[in-house]
């Protein structure tokens, strides 16, 4: 079988079964097909074409392997051209709790958010007329990676924490539309985005003032 007539590279089980109906014993065959390296094995139920015409998607592979989740913290900052280190784990946010994925592809991470701060800022990123994968704004993604990974940063730490820590530039930050996520600021009482919360307020006066 030529899996380039797979319409799309990413597949879950029950269109593997339909594609495979024509076979006494479709099972078999999709054991056949991973042992011959023709299909890959994500994790249960979720595979990869690897011989595809279109390339997969690890952004919608993340979506689809533990769930809810979005992409979000280094790896949507680096996507977003925020951060320029090369990111090679796939991290992703979840209401569940935190899990690591080992797969043939790589690693996908995933780190535990309330449900109360999930869903506002994060964005559909469209791949083609038919397929794409939800994933943080640039705003949301910074948001995340300040309330997991530096929890207790003091307002007198921010500014270096972004412009030399995360090498975030100074102008790209100055892009950013934190009226998106305007209700998690305000809501939040996790220190390092009250932190962030006043540093932004500080830098529209001072825009304001000229």
């Amino acid at each position: 079988m030529q899996y380039s007539t797979f319409k799309y590279p990413e597949l879950d089980y029950l269109q593997l079964i339909e594609h495979l109906k024509g076979y006494n014993y479709p099972r078999d065959r999709i054991t056949k097909l991973l042992a011959s390296g023709q299909l890959i094995r994500i994790k249960k139920g979720l595979y990869v074409d690897p011989h595809s015409a279109i390339p997969y998607s690890k952004e919608i592979l993340a979506n689809l392997i533990y769930g809810p989740s979005y992409v979000s913290l280094e790896y949507a900052l680096q996507q977003h051209g925020l951060i320029p280190e090369a990111v090679r784990v796939i991290t992703s946010v979840t209401t569940k709790r935190k899990k690591r994925y080992h797969t043939p592809i790589g690693d996908f991470d995933y780190l535990h958010l309330p449900e109360r701060y999930f869903s506002p800022g994060v964005e559909y990123y469209a791949i083609d007329s038919e397929r794409g994968y939800m994933m943080a704004g640039p705003e949301k993604a910074l948001f995340d990676m300040l309330y997991l990974h530096y929890p207790d940063l003091e307002y007198a730490e921010i500014e270096a924490h972004l412009f030399e820590n995360m090498r975030i530039e100074e102008a790209d930050f100055s892009r950013l539309d934190f009226s998106k996520i305007e209700s998690l600021l305000a809501s939040c009482h996790r220190r390092s985005i009250i932190s962030l919360h006043r540093f932004i307020k500080s830098r529209s006066r001072k825009n304001e003032n000229g």
